[in-house]
């Protein structure tokens, strides 16, 4: 009978912190709770993202609060298959980039390996671009410099991977706290209709008979899941020291499946914070085209009457961009490790991954100005939306295999489930990709 894995030189997921953070096995459920708070807060970063904000604020502008209801639904479609990363991680003992290398052949690794590394780099440019953005609103600095500034991050990143994993963990809730607290202010000053709120929460059928509503609607179904966030989630959910038994297994699926349900809310509530301040502000008020981050904050503090909206707003966005460059780190460091089974030394990998960004944003940057560099945000979108199938589609397969999973195998539902979460995302962003380049050849 073929082995469900091939266990060829089978290493630790970033095996320096790996079993680093203590659960006390006999301590009280909200001990052994507050023990595995982290990894899903670090998850929820990729769902508010620089690379987000384009899409909120064009769908609340243009068409007021009526999208609430596809941020909700990517919302639990989020929900669903960090759940299955979280789980192949805890109980293969496996990141999602280490078992697709002790899965499938070397050449289909490879290949694997560089689409995740094409879309790391993507990514990484929508936050080298947001934090430029966001230094450019606040100190005026040129964009150029603002991107170039970006990458001095690494010696930042650098000094806490010796600091312990629960050091970066809580910089990254400090940014994510800086990020909501900025957004309550937004909401208490543009007061926004809490009816209308309620009432979108439900999905109208407009979102489907309306041509540009649905076009914006996929664009925020089709962004829904960062494919590097699924490697991320399997690798840093092992960082937690319990028992590699089958109850160890379990209650540590359980306690993180939690932490990830309730971080990836909090990213709901950000990202309908903006749609909602985007619709309170713009929608009805003669601002409806607004659909970029420069545009917002140019007008968010006259249309509001409030000085302090507009940097309020673009402090939010520098948060936001920082703490992508944290999580996308480490999402580096184990896709290469995972598939090549290479290790580097942290500076060396993000400084790769930097100047992958860096140059063609510092390119586009000097010769075009904002509205090149809001071209660049949109493209590094359509990328991660073509890597999304890849990193899906192995992961429902292995937490689907019973051969792999044993008695943590998904049900015959949430196996039926996924698949179909599955179609929908590689679908949507297939027309999304079709959609964007017929809009380029014009």
């Amino acid at each position: 009978m073929k082995p469900a894995w091939r266990q060829e030189n089978k290493t630790l997921s970033l095996q320096e912190v790996n079993s680093t953070v203590l659960v006390p096995s006999q301590a009280s459920w909200g001990r052994k709770m507050l023990a595995f708070i982290g990894p899903g807060l670090m998850v929820a970063v990729g769902y508010m993202d620089p690379g987000n904000w384009a899409t909120d604020l064009a769908g609340g502008a243009k068409f007021g609060y009526i999208l609430l209801s596809v941020i909700l639904i990517s919302n639990f479609i989020a929900i669903l298959l960090q759940h299955l990363s979280l789980k192949l991680g805890i109980v293969t003992e496996r990141d999602l980039a280490q078992a697709c290398r002790d899965h499938y052949s070397k050449p289909v690794s490879f290949m694997l390996w560089v689409g995740c590394e094409i879309a790391i780099a993507a990514c990484d440019l929508a936050e080298v671009i947001g934090s430029a953005i966001a230094l450019n609103l606040l100190f005026h600095l040129p964009l150029i410099i603002g991107i170039i500034l970006t990458s001095l991050d690494v010696i930042v990143i650098l000094f806490l991977q010796y600091k312990g994993f629960r050091v970066i963990e809580s910089l990254v809730a400090g940014l994510i706290l800086l990020i909501g607290g900025s957004f309550a202010y937004e909401m208490m000053i543009s007061n926004p209709s809490l009816p209308l709120f309620l009432a979108n929460l439900l999905p109208k059928p407009e979102i489907v008979t309306d041509p540009d509503m649905l076009y914006i609607a996929i664009g925020i179904l089709g962004a829904t899941v960062m494919p590097h966030n699924l490697y991320l989630h399997s690798s840093i959910v092992q960082t937690r020291a319990y028992e590699r038994n089958e109850e160890g297994k379990k209650m540590a699926v359980h306690f993180a499946g939690i932490d990830s349900a309730t971080a990836l809310f909090a990213a709901f509530f950000i990202n309908a914070a903006i749609l909602i301040l985007s619709a309170a502000a713009f929608h009805g008020t003669g601002h409806q085209d607004v659909a970029d981050i420069q545009d917002a904050y140019k007008l968010l503090s006259p249309v509001l009457g409030v000085s302090m909206a507009s940097v309020v707003f673009a402090i939010a966005l520098l948060a936001s961009g920082q703490n992508s460059t944290l999580t996308g780190t480490l999402a580096g460091q184990i896709v290469m490790e995972g598939f090549l089974n290479i290790r580097l030394r942290p500076w060396v990998r993000r400084l790769i991954t930097r100047l992958i960004a860096i140059v063609p944003a510092a390119i586009v940057a000097s010769m075009y100005g904002e509205k090149g560099t809001g071209q660049l945000l949109i493209f590094s979108q359509v990328v991660l939306s073509l890597q999304l199938g890849f990193a899906v589609v192995p992961l429902v397969l292995f937490t689907s295999d019973k051969k792999k999973m044993g008695n943590f195998v998904n049900a015959a539902w949430l196996t039926v489930l996924s698949w179909a979460v599955t179609a929908v995302i590689v679908a949507l962003n297939a027309y999304l990709l079709w959609q964007t380049v017929a809009a380029w050849l014009k």
